[in-house]
């Protein structure tokens, strides 16, 4: 396979470069299923007869949106060394890392044991469970923390390039470039991020990275992973969670309660050396950026159509101006908004 780059979602090609590269033995039998890998990835789940199953991803050049988004797949390198460190910082909350190719730009792991949920999935249904949420909030904080016992980590991560590519532009920036009203506090708000240094940051922390197995969660994908400002997985994350109150009408008090109790577990369980009232007003602002830039950026919520965008863009522009102060009134503000009388009409 030398010199020639490999398509793993072609299981025939797929089957060969595990033989080649002393992966699997020539008699070893495997079944290969190709998996949503989301837009950035193609990810196929290896079975192996005798032996633990894996997971492989292979970084794509042009993501699988509708509007042209490129970056490097040097990232995948990037993301095996984010899961090497978060098999250290929560190990018993993600995949095992098994292999790399810097070649082909692959990462191998070990799969998350069957039988498991996609959390997301579990949430769009309607099944919101309190110590799910508790436990995201935990393991965020404690992946915040962790720059105190391993300060090496600011260095190790400090390339935000991939962050730029996948989180500055197509969100934040791009967005600005959409909504003129809303330029100002986003492109303040990509400057701030870009001085702030303070942790090891996920970048993708959201309920379509977390498989739910036996009640425990399994945190996934770390390819925008860098040493910067942890106030932005609280907002990207906190995003997924107003937007499905957003979403599902029925499940709305829900969703807001478990907005507060996520926020609320964070906050207690994070280092007061990160704390304060600065980082509350960052993950207030990051949430609304989120808000906004996942009805208006490149990567728009799969599951909105027009009258929910259009909502979600009104409700986030009434407070993009003059901010909530706390997360606590963020929250209330945004379910405000979606009980307006013509909300759900």
């Amino acid at each position: 396979m030398a010199g020639k780059s490999i398509d793993i979602e072609n299981h025939a090609e797929l089957l060969q470069y595990l033989r080649d590269t002393g992966k699997i033995l020539a008699a070893d039998t495997v079944d290969a299923i190709n998996l949503d890998g989301g837009v950035s990835n193609r990810t196929v789940w290896v079975k192996r007869q005798q032996q633990p199953d894996w997971i492989l991803k292979q970084a794509l050049e042009k993501l699988r949106v509708k509007v042209d988004w490129f970056s490097a797949p040097e990232r995948i390198h990037r993301e095996a060394a984010g899961l090497r460190w978060f098999g250290q910082i929560i190990p018993a909350h993600v995949p095992a890392f098994v292999f790399e190719d810097e070649i082909q730009h692959i990462l191998a792991m070990t799969a998350v044991p069957q039988p498991h949920q996609n959390w997301k999935t579990m949430l769009l249904k309607g099944q919101v469970e309190e110590h799910h949420v508790q436990q995201f909030g935990t393991l965020l904080a404690t992946v915040h923390n962790a720059v105190f016992a391993y300060p090496e980590l600011i260095k190790a991560f400090d390339d935000r390039r991939f962050f730029e590519d996948l989180r500055m532009e197509p969100y934040y920036i791009y967005t600005a470039q959409q909504v003129p009203q809303a330029a100002k506090p986003l492109m303040q708000l990509v400057e701030a991020t870009r001085q702030r240094q303070l942790a090891l940051v996920h970048g993708d922390y959201s309920p379509k990275n977390v498989l739910v197995q036996d009640g425990n969660l399994y945190i996934l994908d770390y390819e925008v992973i860098h040493s910067g400002d942890p106030a932005f997985d609280v907002g990207f994350s906190m995003t997924h969670l107003l937007s499905k109150a957003h979403f599902l009408p029925a499940h709305r008090s829900q969703f807001i309660e478990m907005a507060k109790t996520y926020w609320e577990t964070y906050s207690i369980a994070l280092d007061s050396r990160l704390s304060g009232d600065s980082f509350e007003s960052y993950a207030v602002r990051h949430t609304l950026a989120c808000l906004l830039a996942r009805v208006a950026g490149r990567s728009p919520l799969e599951y909105f159509d027009d009258r929910h965008q259009q909502r979600q863009k009104s409700i986030v522009l009434s407070l993009l101006d003059a901010p909530p102060r706390t997360v606590f009134a963020l929250i209330a503000a945004f379910n405000e908004g979606l009980n307006e009388p013509d909300a759900d009409d």
